[in-house]
C-alpha cells in the first residue's frame, strides 16, 4: 500500500509513542487534530494499524532471559504442523514463532525468568511434544537493538 509523506510521518510517530494525546501527535506531525484523528481511523479500518500496546521492560516483569530456539518438526503432515501451532499458541513465554527456510522449520523467541525456567519449558513442553524432533537453543547474551518500529 502506498502512503503519503504525512501518513508516513503519522505512522512513525504512532510507532514511537501512541500514548500521546491527539494534540501532541498533531503538533509533532504538523497536522490538524481532526486530520490526525481521521487518518488514524482510516489506517485502523484498512488494517495498517492492527493494535496499540504498552511495551514492558522484560527485566521489570521477570523475563530477563531471552532464548532463540530453532525447532525441527518430526514430519510435515498437516496434523503435526497444526498441532505444533496449537502447542505454541498456548504458551505465553513464546513471544515470536516464525516458520523459516533452512535447517530448522521454526525459529522462536522465548522470554523467561532464567535458565531453569527455560529448561523446564524446553524439557516439559517442547521435547515431550509428539510434534517436535529437535530443539537447538541459543541464549542471548546482550541485546544490541530491539524495536517494534517498522522502517517507513
Amino acid at each position: 500500500m502506498k502512503y503519503s509523506s504525512s501518513e508516513k510521518t503519522l505512522l512513525r510517530e504512532l510507532q514511537r509513542d501512541c500514548s500521546q494525546s491527539l494534540a501532541q501527535i498533531a503538533e509533532r506531525c504538523g497536522m490538524a487534530q481532526s486530520t490526525v484523528w481521521r487518518k488514524i481511523q482510516d489506517l485502523e479500518a484498512s488494517g495498517t494499524i492492527v493494535g496499540r500496546v504498552a511495551l514492558l521492560s522484560p527485566a521489570h516483569v521477570g523475563c530477563k532471559l531471552t532464548v532463540l530456539a530453532a525447532i525441527t518438526l518430526r514430519d510435515h503432515a498437516e496434523t503435526t504442523v497444526s498441532g505444533f501451532a496449537a502447542l505454541i499458541a498456548g504458551h505465553p513465554e513464546v513471544v515470536e514463532c516464525l516458520a523459516t527456510s533452512g535447517a530448522a522449520d521454526y525459529q522462536m523467541k522465548v522470554r523467561v525468568a532464567d535458565v531453569e525456567a527455560y529448561e523446564h519449558f524446553m524439557t516439559n513442553t517442547l521435547l515431550r511434544s509428539p510434534f517436535v524432533r529437535e530443539v537447538q537453543s541459543s541464549f542471548v547474551l546482550k541485546e544490541l537493538k530491539s524495536t517494534t518500529e517498522l522502517p517507513l
